[in-house]
């Protein structure tokens, strides 16, 4: 059973410990008998609730929050038996926890403010240490762009959870924070675009795309928008690039190539039979 299982692991753990202590130069290999192997599994058993198929550690995005025991401390009397000490275990007993919340949590400070009755001064509470003078941290950048351009969620649909939820950030707000992140991530960019165009095996295609506004160069007639998408592989690695505008996806993958190193033999290109994919170098 699992009682039984934690026990008996446990009891294996004091053991190591008790070695550990004792400066045995035997393994604790040499010392504990070997398992025998294991019976296979019952298919029709029933399994046992809180098993899923990921364990405690894949959450490595969750708060950690350790909890003493409450009444025992390491190397105190066993409370049950009081001849032997209790010590700590290497692995802990694990739970998780998982609570719903908003993409984007907003916290409201009140600071305090006193105000003399005889000049009429008015003070402040500091606020406190680690809130900064700006109102959107950097992670609120990082989110909002990972739900608009990692998962597709719109703008506007993003603006009506977050009012649903009590934290509203209109559409128009969410933009103008994400064109900051980009001019930081630019760099970034520039050197995918870099390292793709070195890549073996390019792949590239394009489709139709509806912009509101986009200001076009004196005398270009074009009327169409298109979204060209490039995928360059690499080592094993795929990188993929995206480019919105008014070129074709010959054309975006020929501005790509301009950067690729003269040593190079030319890349293999998969794409359709469509004219325009093909870049004109």
């Amino acid at each position: 059973s699992e009682d039984d299982h934690d026990k008996l692991k446990d009891t294996l753990h004091a053991l190591v410990a008790m070695l550990v202590r004792s400066r045995n130069s035997e393994k604790t290999s040499d010392v504990l008998p070997k398992p025998e192997t294991p019976l296979p599994p019952d298919a029709n058993a029933p399994q046992k609730p809180g098993h899923g198929r990921n364990g405690a550690e894949a959450f490595g995005g969750a708060k950690k929050v350790p909890v003493a025991h409450q009444t025992s401390k390491h190397g105190e009397r066993c409370p049950d038996c009081g001849k032997g000490n209790v010590y700590t275990q290497k692995e802990p007993k694990v739970l998780v926890r998982i609570v719903g919340q908003a993409p984007l949590a907003a916290t409201v400070y009140s600071l305090e403010r006193l105000r003399c009755g005889a000049c009429g001064q008015v003070f402040t509470a500091q606020e406190p240490e680690g809130v900064g003078p700006d109102k959107y941290d950097e992670t609120v950048g990082a989110m909002i762009a990972q739900l608009k351009y990692g998962s597709g969620v719109p703008f506007y649909r993003l603006e009506k959870l977050e009012s649903q939820l009590g934290i509203p950030l209109p559409a128009a707000t969410q933009w103008e924070i994400v064109e900051d992140v980009a001019a930081i991530l630019k760099p970034a960019h520039d050197e995918l675009i870099r390292q793709a165009a070195q890549g073996e095996v390019m792949h590239n295609d394009d489709t139709s795309m509806r912009v509101l506004k986009m200001e076009r160069e004196p005398g270009d007639d074009r009327t169409g928008v298109f979204t060209s998408g490039i995928v360059s592989t690499r080592e094993g690695g795929h990188i993929a690039l995206y480019f919105t505008g008014r070129q074709h996806a010959g054309e975006n993958l020929g501005d790509v190539l301009k950067q690729r190193a003269a040593e190079l033999p030319g890349p293999i290109q998969m794409c359709d039979a469509l004219s325009r994919n093909a870049p004109k170098l």
